[in-house]
This record gives structure tokens, C-alpha cells and sequence, in this order.
């Protein structure tokens, strides 16, 4: 096990000294702009886009987005199984320059809790000043001109997220849309903006796209993680980038359904081991502190964590449209797997994104439009042996238990994230939403054999 510590320096003139808390530690070093004077690592890309629509963040938001950054670079660099004390927790320093150290060094014990809720590590952030000569990151064209966006809107080429971004236009909003890019999976992005254009207007005009990422060029030192817990940590940071440079408080959307929000482990093994804790509503809330802390005009809300996500498609304002185009969006946990079998990109089938897809699907419309890998989940019975089964037999076991003892999920909607400062009308609407879930899900698991084949 080695303690890592990442030190960024924007540009090569950067050449005060910086004190690393841990000598022992394996130190990297990573610059942040290009010699053109362009923040690099995806930053920048969306600087540029935002500001080809009219848009100006603030300095603060863009320091923001340069830790996100950096986050993003640590969590999917630094390998769990080499560095982790148990495997899994690794212990992480950064060392961001910032324009307002004085800001940032406040909220340090926050940001530290926000990390180590999301990813699981251990995490210590120091900031300092900027050096000399760089007093802004912001690209500000000779004429400003007025814009009318007034809301963001992540948008990740996922159903939830089509279904967020469907509601908002066809209720008339005007909402810039903030995606991250980088795999196979991502590419549904601009199918989907090419379809909603077809029915709501272009959307080009709206829609920013950063591909944030680091290769071995990066951090030439380091290796590679795939678990990537940190990532909602960069959709977080690019959404508020993109919202500071909107007037007031900006509401930012995050569409994702109640099941998936919560993260509720489905076993006593499974323990947050689903997905990042992308918008359980703790990690909200700290973010929520964070950016009100910063002095970033960004309210983030979740419309839909009391929706299941068969409810979040029935209750759609379009949903003969959702209907007719879900298939080109991606749910999947990994939509390559297929490929030692020489299949294409697409949905297994099987995975735990894409149960909760089917069963969501099935409920709304009934009939499921999308290519699976397995059709059929109950056309013969499934390997025990093998991941399809895995995620299934998951699913039968918590909907077993929920319908034998439904009082279970009082206790179970706990488990991720505490939950203490909500009113009790709250708490139980993230309960009774986890239930409908599970018996969504249920109503498509429950009668899959699986057997030791």
C-alpha cells in the first residue's frame, strides 16, 4: 500500500514550492494547460463551448471544475489493487492552485467528507494561490451578449436522463445541457440530442460536451483503475461550471430514478457496490453545502427520487416519444463486455442498469424496443456460474424478502447514507419508492430459473 499525491500546476512557469504532507508518498505531477494558454483535460473544451453560447463562469467554478478534474485523474489512475490498504481504500492528497486559497481551505473537512462518501478512499486536499500572471482561467470574447438559458441539465445518453430532459422542454424550459463524454457507452449522447432536435427544436445551441480524461502521457507513473466510483464527482463539478455562468440561482438537474439513487445494497456482500452514489441524497446535500459555501449560484435537484423508473417513463409528458425512441439510449454497466463473444456494443440484458431498464420498460409500455444480449431472461434457465445470473439472483433475493417483510425497507433505506436530517415524510417516500422498485424489478426476476449449469 503507498499514499498517492497529486500535484497540479497549470502551466510550466509554475515553479513554487510545494510542501507534500507525506514524503514517503508516490508523488505525480500534472499540468493543467496547454501552451496556447488553454486549460487542457476536457476544461477547457467546455470553457470554450460555454463560451461560444454567451457563457462566463466564475472563477471559483472554474477552480471547481479543475479539482473535479483532478479527482477524475487520481480516482481512475491510481489502481485499487496496487495502492489500497485493503484493496479497496486508497489514501489520496491533492494539491490544487486556486485564485481565493483563503475560500477553498474553509471548506476542505467538506470536500474531504463529499470524496471519501463517494469513492470510499481517503482523501486531504491543499490549496494555494494561483501563481503570478494568472488571475483569470476564463475566456471572455470583446462583446458580451445576453443569454436566456435558465437551467442546466445533465445529460448522460441514459433513459433517466432523456426522460429529464424531454420533461424540461416540453414544459417549455430552456435548459443548457452539460454531458460528459469518453466511451462506447457515451455515444448515445448525440443520437439522442439528434432525436429530441427532430421534436423540440435544435439542439445543438444548448448541448456542451468535455471529454475529461487522462492517459499514460498524463501520469506516466501511475496505472489504471476501472472502478471509477469519483465519476458523478465531474458531472457535479462541469453542471456548476456551466450554472455559475447563469444569473441568480440556477436550478441544475440530475435525472435519476429513486431505486438507483438510493443505492440500497441487495445483499450483506453488495454494499454500495451497484454504482457511484451519484445522487443518493446525502452526497446532494453535501454538494448542495459545497457550492452554497463557494458562492455558486447552483440549486441541484433531483425531480424525480420518489419516481421508480417505470414510473419516471409513465409519468413522461411526452410518452408516445420516450416510447417510440428509448432504444437509442444506453442503460448498461459495461455495453463493450460482449465483445469476447464478437457481439457489438450494446445492453447484456443481465446487468443490474439493465434489469432495473427492462423492468421499467415492461411496466410503463410493456413492450421493450431495446437489443439485449439475452432476449429472454426466462426462455432457459440461467448459469449460476456465470455473471448473468449474478445481479438476477440479486434481485429475487431482495424481492423475496421485501414481500415476505415489507417493514424490512424502513431499516434497509438506511444503509447507503444517513438520512437524519430529512423530515419523516421524506423518509418514507424514499421508502415506499424503494419498494415500488423492488417489486418492479421483481415482476420480471421472479420467475427466471437459475441453475449450476
Amino acid at each position: 500500500m503507498k499514499r498517492n499525491s497529486i500535484v497540479v500546476r497549470l502551466n510550466d512557469a509554475d515553479k513554487a514550492k510545494v510542501h507534500v504532507k507525506d514524503k514517503g508518498s508516490l508523488i505525480s505531477k500534472l499540468r493543467f494547460m496547454k501552451n496556447n494558454g488553454r486549460l487542457n483535460h476536457g476544461v477547457g473544451q467546455m470553457l470554450h463551448q460555454l463560451a461560444l453560447r454567451g457563457l462566463y463562469p466564475s472563477e471559483t467554478a472554474v477552480d471547481l471544475a479543475v479539482l473535479a478534474a483532478t479527482v477524475t485523474a487520481a480516482d481512475t489512475r491510481i489502481s485499487r489493487a496496487e495502492n489500497a490498504q485493503d484493496s479497496w481504500s486508497r489514501e489520496i492528497d491533492l494539491y490544487i492552485p486556486v485564485a481565493d486559497p483563503d475560500l477553498w481551505s474553509s471548506n476542505v473537512t467538506l470536500i474531504a467528507r463529499i470524496l471519501k462518501f463517494l469513492t470510499g478512499d481517503y482523501w486531504d486536499i491543499v490549496f494555494r494561490p494561483r501563481q503570478r500572471g494568472i488571475k483569470s482561467l476564463v475566456e471572455k470574447p470583446p462583446e458580451l451578449f445576453a443569454t436566456d438559458f435558465d437551467s442546466v441539465c445533465l445529460f448522460s445518453g441514459g433513459l433517466d436522463s432523456f426522460v429529464g430532459v424531454i420533461d424540461l422542454l416540453h414544459d417549455k424550459r430552456n435548459p443548457i445541457l452539460v454531458s460528459h463524454y469518453q466511451d462506447t457507452s457515451t455515444k448515445s449522447q448525440e443520437v439522442c440530442a439528434d432525436r429530441i432536435s427532430k421534436t423540440y427544436g435544435e439542439v445543438n445551441p444548448r448541448h456542451v460536451r468535455a471529454n475529461v480524461s487522462f492517459d499514460k502521457n498524463d501520469l506516466p507513473e501511475l496505472g489504471v483503475e476501472k472502478t471509477t466510483r469519483g465519476r458523478s464527482f465531474i458531472f457535479f463539478g462541469l453542471a456548476c461550471l456551466a450554472a455559475s455562468a447563469l444569473d441568480g440561482e440556477t436550478p441544475v438537474h440530475i435525472p435519476e430514478n429513486g431505486l438507483i439513487s438510493l443505492n440500497i445494497p441487495l445483499d450483506p456482500l453488495r454494499l454500495g457496490a451497484w454504482s457511484t452514489r451519484t445522487t443518493h441524497p446525502f452526497y446532494m446535500a453535501l454538494w448542495q453545502e459545497l457550492v452554497d459555501n463557494l458562492g455558486i449560484g447552483a440549486r441541484l435537484v433531483n425531480p424525480y427520487r420518489f419516481n421508480t423508473k417505470g414510473e419516471m417513463l409513465a409519468q413522461c409528458k411526452n410518452r408516445k416519444f420516450v416510447r417510440t425512441n428509448l432504444d437509442i439510449t444506453i442503460s448498461c454497466s459495461s455495453v463493450t463486455k460482449g465483445r469476447w463473444k464478437k457481439q457489438p456494443p450494446g445492453h447484456c440484458g443481465y446487468c443490474t442498469p439493465c434489469l432495473i431498464r427492462r423492468a421499467s420498460i415492461q411496466a410503463a409500455f410493456g413492450n421493450d424496443s431495446t437489443t439485449y444480449s439475452i432476449p429472454d431472461l426466462t426462455a432457459k434457465p440461467l448459469n449460476a456460474k456465470q455473471a448473468e445470473a449474478r445481479d438476477v439472483r440479486a434481485f429475487q433475493i431482495m424481492s423475496q424478502r421485501l414481500a415476505q417483510r415489507p417493514e424490512l425497507a424502513n431499516i434497509y433505506v438506511h444503509k447507503t447514507g444517513p438520512l437524519n436530517d430529512y423530515s419523516i415524510s421524506e423518509i418514507e417516500s424514499y421508502t415506499d419508492v424503494l419498494r415500488r422498485g423492488i417489486k418492479e424489478v421483481g415482476a420480471i426476476v421472479d420467475n427466471v430459473k437459475i441453475e449450476r449449469l
